[in-house]
């Protein structure tokens, strides 16, 4: 989740990386056992907030989230917020995370796409629920340095490219679930094209204030519903092409 306005991004990382050192410090969390860090993230953060899916939980318990974070930061990996990646960007809090992976309700059958791979920890958490994992990223450096990550890992499952997001994978779709980390102002028309009947997209819609939807598609069209309030810096390229 990239969850500041570009207008202040700069501002709001450093603010945030100084937060984040002192609440790390205060809370305990600083710590280099990765392993302990990581079970707690999950009880505390995850299940105390009501995700129940089991290989869900099985999946961020597994997923070695400080790899996904600048060596310096590693040792704040774990806390309840989002931290710097890099590029202006963010890697989203835990509970985010899981909360979008639950809402697509993901299975070991399923394709899903993914519309901003980030650090790709969104990416390797899918991974680890679904069949196959389609990942796009606009900003080239950050999409290579997380594609390069996510193969040293071994993530033979997740299949990266660099492009804008809005339009999709249409040469892999459908897609039995797409899960968006950047708000458009609407929902992109490709995207909904690109779902299978019964498929499901959950994505931060809106401008100032921001609503997260879950879209599944059926026989009929679309049913629409709103997760919650959310917070997601905008989408770029195409989203925001005439405004």
């Amino acid at each position: 989740m990239r969850n500041a306005h570009p207008a202040l991004r700069g501002v709001a990382l450093s603010v945030a990386l100084a937060s984040v050192a002192c609440a790390a410090n205060e809370g305990g969390h600083a710590t280099t056992n990765f392993e302990a860090s990581r079970q707690a993230m999950v009880a505390e953060q995850i299940e105390a907030r009501g995700i129940r899916d089991a290989a869900l939980l099985a999946a961020m318990r597994r997923v070695p989230r400080h790899r996904f974070v600048p060596p310096e930061l590693q040792a704040h990996a774990h806390i309840d917020r989002p931290l710097p990646i890099g590029h202006q960007q963010t890697i989203s809090q835990p509970y985010i995370v899981a909360l979008m992976t639950e809402l697509v309700a993901p299975r070991p059958t399923m394709k899903v796409l993914e519309i901003g791979t980030g650090s790709g920890y969104q990416a390797a958490v899918l991974a680890e629920c679904v069949r196959e994992v389609y990942t796009i990223e606009i900003l080239p450096e950050l999409g290579r340095q997380a594609a390069a990550l996510l193969t040293e890992l071994g993530y033979t499952n997740i299949h990266a490219r660099i492009g804008d997001g809005y339009d999709g994978w249409p040469e892999q779709a459908p897609f039995d679930a797409i899960v968006v980390t950047a708000a458009p102002p609407t929902i992109p028309q490709p995207l909904l094209e690109q779902l299978g009947i019964g498929g499901r997209l959950v994505i931060p819609v809106g401008e100032t204030s921001q609503d997260l939807l879950i879209v599944t598609r059926t026989e009929q069209g679309y049913d629409r519903r709103t997760a919650e309030a959310v917070r997601f810096v905008p989408m770029t390229g195409k989203a925001q092409v005439g405004r």
